[in-house]
């Protein structure tokens, strides 16, 4: 008799979180070389805002409850939208060169998608 091992979803099999994470470290690595001011004045926010989206991805799948892991999932989508304004204001202020601000800019237009998926699948396959 064949038996078949269930899989448990890890964190990192979660897309949204596999983007968000690679992206706060990109951004990480983009604001270190700004100077002082535009480090302390928009960089600090910038990189809080995104690091932010895959912290609250993290903390939403390690909650028991569905209605406690939604929460921070939709939290983690706000901190995608607030990510967005910092990319303008510092594409507006000249600190991103083309390249940065458009790869920036395109991993935080998956993650509206990829969050709402993942609110879904909670909806879906958690009973409590």
């Amino acid at each position: 008799m064949e038996t078949t091992e269930k899989k448990y979803l890890t964190l990192n099999d979660v897309r949204a979180y596999k983007i968000a994470f690679t992206l706060s470290n990109y951004v990480w690595g983009v604001v270190m070389k700004w100077d002082w001011f535009a480090k302390k004045h928009i960089g600090g926010q910038f990189v809080e805002a995104v690091d932010s989206i895959s912290a609250n991805l993290a903390e939403g799948f390690g909650r028991h409850g569905k209605k406690d892991k939604i929460k921070f999932y939709r939290y983690s989508s706000g901190s995608a939208k607030e990510s967005f304004d910092w990319n303008e204001k510092a594409k507006v202020r000249k600190l991103l060169s083309e390249e940065d601000y458009n790869y920036i800019f395109n991993e935080l237009q998956l993650l509206p998608k990829e969050i709402n998926y993942q609110i879904k699948l909670t909806k879906e396959k958690l009973t409590i």
